[in-house]
């Protein structure tokens, strides 16, 4: 009976649950919109009109995106590791990210700011700098609210419950910037005019406002999160060094797994790359971008919810495999239905509506991976008597920016190289027309190249084996050992009492 008890232990307040899903949104807010919009920045906004060369400047942003993702990569495993030797009256987790939004912010606007150079090697340079210096504070603040899921609850059913929550609010984050960027966009016209507006927005003006207003949110959401919250999950005592904390990464076979999903699924990111292209060219319009998204991420919030219902029913193993078949087959549905309707006014309604469809399969990669983790840190206490959160999910983190990178290194190269992109160099004029080759290209670069990608990273789950009866067994095994440490130190208070 008291074993049933146990596994049937509430331990988070529901407004524990929403307040994490509040600091996710707060994040997400802020890192969810930056990549996408800040190659576009560099590429058609921050040096318009100076005359450089736009081939080298598109080698030079795939490069930079390259870059960056791997110093992120380093940088998830030196914060990992720091987070796990992390001891103060705030828990592990929390300090890094409550007290890391207000540098992520200033950062963030910084990257919006060009400098007023006729230099391109300088121009260069400086995309170099800020965007890796972006990437390193997100990755500070990003990868420990993520850790958080594992530390909320030792039970793992409610854990999984605010995991999928959390996500869920998290995916209306993600669109919750570009929401921002629209209604700037608005409120700047309305009080500017059509052409200042227009003169405005050709200098990204409109994206350094919008930054700020998400940088503003960013700081209070997290601070509810902050002061709302609590790491229920005891840390162990021991110091980790850094051998041990590589093993982790690479030494458990079901987060390796987990964490290859990321690198057999790089490509399917590339999307985002074009988004913005898509909206204005085959659907006519740059405010048609939100349009285009927010279908998408109505879908990733619907598929949070449809994956946590899955997962009811399915094991974590069969639900992963499950989403990337039905994604996969989406994105292909919507590549035909779009060839066969054409680049018109027509396409915008099945577009917008099969955009949908085709989110639902992020829910998946937003949640899923995140449960899973959580279980690998589980079974990696049980094996090694050692709570590791914060390595375990930078592990996964280090090798979501290395496929980060491989994402943003092809994006960009499928979209100035590959599709034959052509920058406009009118600064009056923000965006320069198109062949229907390269509008064709745009299309299958926004479907059929994820598609493939979605499928890829199936394959690794297909190894993965903490499910079933060995979860079960780990998560029994851990109670009851949490259960004995805390008698054990009870009765050392007790007697330590009577001495005195």
């Amino acid at each position: 009976m008291a074993e049933v008890k146990e596994k049937q232990t509430k331990y988070m307040k529901f407004s524990e649950i929403i307040t994490y899903g509040i600091g996710l949104f707060g994040v997400a807010l802020m890192t969810g919109w930056m990549p996408d919009y800040t190659a576009t920045f560099f590429a058609d906004f921050a040096f318009k009109g100076k005359g450089f060369d736009t081939a080298a400047m598109s080698s030079a942003i795939s490069m930079v995106f390259f870059v960056a993702g791997i110093v992120g990569a380093v940088c998830e495993l030196v914060i990992g590791y720091m987070v796990d030797r992390t001891r103060t009256k705030f828990g592990k987790v929390k300090p890094w990210v409550g007290f890391g939004v207000i540098p992520l912010a200033i950062v963030s606007l910084l990257v919006f700011v060009a400098p007023n150079t006729n230099s391109q090697l300088m121009a260069i340079i400086w995309m170099f700098i800020i965007y890796s210096l972006y990437t390193a504070v997100s990755c500070a603040v990003e990868s420990p609210a993520n850790c958080f899921g594992s530390l909320c609850s030792p039970n793992s059913s409610e854990r999984s419950t605010a995991i999928s929550i959390a996500s869920f609010l998290r995916s209306v984050g993600q669109s919750g910037g570009m929401v921002v960027i629209m209604v700037v966009g608005i409120l700047m016209k309305a009080f500017m005019g059509k052409q200042q507006f227009q003169n405005a927005e050709g200098q990204g003006l409109d994206l350094l406002i919008s930054t700020a207003v998400c940088a503003v949110g960013l700081i209070l959401f997290v601070m509810i999160f902050f002061v709302n919250n609590r790491e229920r999950v005891p840390f162990t005592q021991e110091k980790v060094s850094v051998i041990d904390a590589l093993k982790v990464v690479f030494g458990n076979k079901n987060l390796l797994m987990v964490s290859l999903t990321k690198i057999c699924g790089s490509g399917r990111g590339v999307y985002g790359t074009v988004s913005l292209y898509i909206a204005i060219y085959l659907l006519g319009s740059k405010d048609l971008k939100l349009g285009l998204l927010l279908p998408m991420g109505i879908g990733t919030a619907v598929g949070t919810l449809l994956v946590n219902l899955v997962l009811k029913k399915f094991s974590t193993k069969k639900t992963y495999i499950l989403f990337c078949v039905y994604g996969a087959s989406s994105l292909a549905i919507l590549y035909l239905v779009s060839s066969a309707i054409g680049f018109n006014k027509t396409l915008i309604i099945p577009f917008l509506i099969i955009n949908f469809f085709c989110g639902l399969q992020h829910g998946n990669t937003n949640t899923t991976p995140n449960i899973m983790i959580a279980d690998c840190v589980d079974e990696i206490e049980y094996k090694t008597g050692k709570r590791q959160d914060g390595i375990a999910y930078a592990g996964y983190g280090l090798f979501s920016k290395v496929a980060s990178a491989l994402t943003k290194g092809l994006g960009p190269w499928l979209l100035y190289k590959w599709s034959a992109y052509q920058v406009s160099t009118d600064v009056n004029v923000a965006y320069a027309a198109q062949t229907d080759t390269t509008l064709n290209r745009l299309l299958m670069i926004y479907t059929i190249i994820p598609a493939v990608f979605v499928l890829f990273q199936a394959v690794p789950i297909l190894f993965y084996d903490n499910v079933g009866k060995k979860k079960e067994m780990i998560a029994e095994a851990l109670q009851e050992r949490r259960a004995a440490k805390a008698a054990a130190e009870a009765e050392e208070a007790a007697d330590d009492a009577a001495a005195e």
